[in-house]
């Protein structure tokens, strides 16, 4: 059964991020209780109704449900493991950003010292904290998600991954590989583009267009992906490899760094060498799937 507004809930931890989480629970009504390091951060939302705790043990007590947003993994074993702090029977969610390592083997310190315990990933900016555009994994334990979903849903669009508490940070990571990939794409693009005077608000609008419609092949290259089985549908890797030598020597015609079309070719040659030069694109995870020289 999900919690009701009325859960009363603790945020440990008030840089910009928990400080629009605590804001965002206060809005939606529920009790909340605060505590971080420098005290006076915590002014504006005592002054919106929360209460400031004196210890982490006290905050941890105060809440039926407690959110920690700090630094690092080191950081939240550090405050929770004080000898003073009461962690069993407590609901822990950790929103604090890290790798799947550090948040499966933080699951298992809580654990041992009778937590209950999610680990989460804040896929959204401090001023979109409390709006449905705000996207907050959660992995975990699905009934302890299910408990607290309605109060976690004060942040934003939440969802769960599944049990194992490494998946909100592969996500997390996953989302900045595509993030980075496809800012990179257009850089190198507008890069192009201005050595012939086109600016780059000029190509957004094509470049989003581009990217968009890539997004829509997605669906049926991951079921290629899952059934190991790369049928070249649209065209084959050697035909695309050609294309890349096109985006490579055009770049360096022009005085642009290639650096990045370079190493995705590289890849393509690899694959090229193994046999996989007449199947389609999506084969390149088994580049993208093992460590560089392997």
């Amino acid at each position: 059964m999900n919690k009701k507004s009325e859960t009363s809930v603790t945020v440990i931890g008030l840089g910009l991020m928990g400080q629009a989480l605590a804001g965002a629970f206060l809005t939606a009504g529920h009790p909340t209780t605060v505590w971080n390091r420098t005290a006076a951060k915590a002014d504006r939302l005592v002054a919106r109704g929360a209460r400031l705790a004196p210890t982490v043990a006290d905050a941890v007590k105060a809440g039926e449900l407690t959110v920690v947003c700090v630094t690092d993994y080191d950081a939240v074993r550090e405050l929770l493991g004080a000898g003073d702090v009461e962690l069993g029977g407590a609901m822990v969610v950790n929103l604090t950003s890290g790798d799947s390592a550090q948040a499966r083997e933080t699951a298992r310190w809580a654990e041992r010292r009778g937590a209950r315990y999610l680990d989460g990933a804040i896929m959204a900016i401090p001023s979109g904290i409390g709006t449905s555009e705000a996207v907050i994994l959660h992995s975990g334990p699905q009934s302890d998600f299910e408990a607290y979903e309605s109060t976690l849903g004060a942040l934003g669009t939440v969802s769960h991954l599944g049990a194992d508490h490494g998946l909100a940070s592969l996500y997390d990571v996953a989302g900045l590989a595509m993030m980075w990939s496809v800012l990179n794409a257009w850089l190198q693009g507008t890069a192009m583009l201005r050595t012939a005077g086109v600016d780059a608000a000029t190509y957004a609008p094509f470049a989003r267009q581009i990217a968009v419609g890539v997004a829509e092949w997605l669906p049926g290259y991951a079921e290629q992906i899952d059934r190991g089985s790369f049928p070249a549908e649209v065209a084959a890797l050697e035909t695309e490899a050609r294309a890349m030598d096109h985006l490579i020597e055009e770049s360096e015609a022009l005085g642009v760094n290639a650096e990045l079309p370079r190493l995705i070719k590289a890849m393509a040659e690899r694959a090229i060498a193994a046999g996989h030069g007449g199947e389609q694109y999506p084969v390149l995870i088994e580049e993208f799937g093992r460590p560089r020289g392997a």
